[in-house]
């Protein structure tokens, strides 16, 4: 299987605005002109060991998974991965067409069950974190930032992409919340993990439940940039939440899965919750560029 970077898109004209990418979460973290993460202080994480496996802060010449199967380049890759129908869908062409700032588009020649082969473009994503912080009056924390790709501010959760190698997932997103909504937490469970749109994108994102909240002082805060200068944040009764959600009031994708499944848990007594460090299986190949 032949592996090629093709074209690169500079920073200026090519970067990807926002982050997001079919339904996901995009970029709510702070960053310099450069593209840079502006300076804050690190928040104070959850005490857990969920470190994920190393990763190179430099980006990788070998593709990502094929339909959750094993990264391309790999000898288990080269066999192609095998459905339950017992095919294998052998990647026998794979292209880095594109890069931008966040995202990079792949293009891949595979093998399909007729014994044809067909074009499929995945846009490779580094993941995101959010978080459902609830407090203990039952009220979900909502941030307001503006979107650029849909021209218009949405209501979503503290959220953030995966563009630290190597940080634990919880402590992204302990940093994620500490920085836009000016909140830690005590006690943090594994809400949901999410494919943002598996029909395109390798993009996937994790969903923490943050409890036992507390005020970071107005003078230990984040001072937020770009979209981050003017984000509002609110407190919403998680019942209120859902109804906005179903409403149509609350369409942001991480925020609608997070608030259901938050309302859901605590219907079940939270006991359906699992352990922060879970493993992530889906968590996309790390690599995708983040200037």
């Amino acid at each position: 299987m032949a592996t090629r970077n093709v074209t690169t898109g500079n920073a200026a004209g090519g970067a990807q605005a926002g982050g997001a990418t079919a339904g996901g979460v995009g970029e709510p973290d702070a960053r310099g002109p450069d593209g840079a993460r502006a300076d804050s202080a690190p928040a104070a994480g959850p005490q857990t060991d969920n470190t994920p496996p190393a990763e190179s802060s430099a980006a990788p010449t070998n593709g990502a998974p094929v339909d959750g199967g094993p990264a391309a380049g790999t000898p288990a890759a080269e066999a192609g991965y095998r459905s339950d129908s017992g095919h294998r869908y052998e990647v026998v062409e794979s292209d880095v067409v594109f890069t931008g700032r966040i995202i990079r588009l792949r293009r891949d020649i595979v093998r399909m069950p007729d014994g044809g082969v067909s074009q499929r473009d995945v846009i490779m994503h580094p993941g995101a974190v959010g978080v459902v912080a609830l407090d203990e009056s039952g009220r979900v924390v909502m941030v307001n930032q503006y979107r650029h790709p849909v021209r218009r501010p949405l209501w979503e959760l503290p959220a953030g992409i995966l563009d630290i190698p190597g940080e634990p997932l919880a402590t992204a997103a302990a940093r994620e919340l500490a920085e836009e909504a000016h909140l830690t937490a005590a006690r943090w469970d594994l809400l949901v993990d999410v494919l943002a749109s598996p029909g395109m994108t390798d993009e996937a994102y994790r969903v923490f439940l943050a409890r036992e909240l507390a005020v970071i002082p107005p003078s230990q805060r984040h001072v937020g940039v770009h979209e981050e200068a003017d984000m509002r944040t609110r407190r919403v009764d998680l019942d209120e939440a859902v109804a906005d959600v179903l409403s149509g009031t609350i369409t942001n994708a991480m925020a609608v899965i997070g608030i259901l499944a938050a309302a859901t848990a605590r219907a079940g007594g939270f006991t359906s919750l699992r352990a922060a460090d879970t493993p992530w299986p889906d968590r996309p190949t790390p690599g995708a560029p983040v200037s």
